[in-house]
């Protein structure tokens, strides 16, 4: 190899890839930091739920790169990767562009697996991107505007009906969520809404099973019967085909269609594929194909290379694929480039599991805090809100889409309307709120002070090094 260029570049700006990027920024990182997507935006998935239904704006949910990124220092490139060559230390683009790099950072995430159901590719909607939530936004307004047109009974109940498949968190908020908009939507164009029909189907006997979110199994259960069309639960039941105007399923051995005109998957995932195309050995590798990285978050064959997300597993632990933990690996790894920088000693990564959230329809979520308390109904929305948005990337991000959800959420639209016996319930909520804003005023204000003294500790350890 030729003389080794010291940059570090971050493949993917999802959480991980983003974070690992400001903190790096943060930390005053002194070598030139890349950072490679093939979006123009960042999108913040636990909320894409919010930005599918009109609850909140795209400068809150998708902000730009180039927005999240100014004045950090960082590199936006926006760009499709083509390979990644460990061995030559190079990522290649598809517009023909190349980076070497010192460090590498992979966060490329996952993908969606339609576990090969024939048709589920054509003809179901997924819901991990901005294109996708405007593509569901269209297409069930196409639908209902459509139902309301037809006359035939029969067919406008198949217009009307949504099959939501994978009764995992994002199957069960996606249901949750419709139970409540279709309705109001569809009543809205002079339709009935009783006529909404909402169906989640799973292929394993519970909801949430196994997932992070399994001890919020009996409360998510009940309050997707609340919502204002009742989620029909289809358990036990595969998913073998869907067709334009139909799914097909098997359940106890019997194979039954659905009529429907909409189908929403979020059945499974599976890692990037250009996770399998590196050279790490099957020993390195997890079940489900992501990548073992050390504790360190680096790969053990690599050790130039840090990994974290949705496309990695931390060897011995087990930690749920969520926005917090991803979070949380991005500052590790951005602590660890930062002293491989100074020739410091490297840290393992702390993950701290902060509690679970689901969105179980509109102004609704239910809330485990430190496995806990547990939240539901408006005061687990404001509780869900309020911690999700103290993970909004950029301080002055953050900090005005958290002012400005405050604002309209509880002083303009609740608190005008609260019932005395409702009162300590919202005060709760608003609680929760108001520490969030605490802490971001204070993160932001002490800012400057935490600079000065970084970079004068800086200045010592470079000397000390030189």
């Amino acid at each position: 190899m030729s003389n080794p260029v010291y940059q570090t570049v971050i493949v993917g700006g999802g959480f991980t890839g983003l974070f690992t990027a400001l903190h790096l920024s943060h930390q005053h990182y002194p070598r030139s930091v890349i950072l490679i997507d093939r979006e123009e935006r960042f999108c913040f998935r636990p909320l894409l739920y919010e930005y599918a239904s009109g609850e909140m704006e795209a400068n809150q949910v998708v902000p730009r790169f180039e927005e999240l990124l100014r004045g950090s220092g960082v590199i936006f490139v926006q760009d499709t990767v083509q390979s990644v060559d460990l061995h030559q230390r190079q990522v290649a683009l598809a517009s023909g562009t190349s980076y070497d790099y010192s460090n590498l950072v992979l966060a490329l995430g996952s993908v969606t697996n339609y576990l090969g159901v024939e048709g589920a590719k054509e003809y179901a909607l997924p819901l991990r991107t901005q294109e996708n939530a405007i593509a569901i936004d269209r297409h069930l307004r196409d639908c209902l505007q459509q139902a309301r047109e037809v006359e035939d009974h029969q067919q406008r109940r198949q217009v009307l009906t949504v099959v939501v498949v994978g009764a995992g968190p994002n199957g069960v908020e996606m249901a949750g969520t419709l139970g409540d908009l279709l309705p109001k939507w569809y009543e809205n164009l002079g339709g009935n809404q009783e006529e909404i029909r909402v169906v989640l189907l799973n292929h394993g006997p519970n909801i949430l099973k196994g997932d992070i979110n399994q001890s919020l199994r009996e409360a998510a259960g009940q309050e997707l019967q609340k919502r204002t069309v009742p989620v029909e639960l289809v358990m036990e039941a595969e998913a073998t085909a869907v067709r334009p105007n139909e799914l097909e399923y098997k359940r106890h051995d019997q194979t039954e269609t659905l009529p429907t005109a909409t189908v929403i998957w979020t059945a499974g995932t599976h890692p990037h594929p250009l996770v399998k195309d590196l050279p790490v050995s099957n020993e390195h590798q997890d079940k489900h194909g992501r990548v073992l990285v050390t504790r360190t978050m680096q790969l053990p064959d690599f050790q130039e290379v840090f990994a974290g997300g949705d496309c990695a597993a931390i060897e011995g632990e087990s930690l749920p694929p969520t926005a917090q933990v991803a979070y949380q690996q991005g500052n590790a790894i951005a602590h660890n480039l930062d002293a491989i920088a100074l020739g410091r000693e490297l840290k393992p990564a702390q993950v701290r599991l902060r509690g679970s959230f689901l969105k179980l329809g509109l102004e609704n979520s239910v809330a485990n805090l430190l496995e806990r308390y547990k939240v539901t109904g408006e005061p687990g929305h404001l509780i869900r809100h309020g911690t999700y948005l103290t993970l909004l990337p950029a301080p002055i991000h953050d900090f005005q889409a958290t002012t400005q959800w405050l604002n309209e959420e509880i002083f303009e639209r609740h608190l005008q309307r609260v019932k005395t016996a409702d009162v300590v319930k919202w005060v709760g909520g608003a609680i929760v709120a108001a520490v969030v804003v605490r802490q971001l005023l204070n993160r932001n204000g002490s800012a400057a002070t935490r600079r000065s003294k970084l970079k004068s500790k800086r200045t010592g350890d470079r000397n000390r090094k030189d």
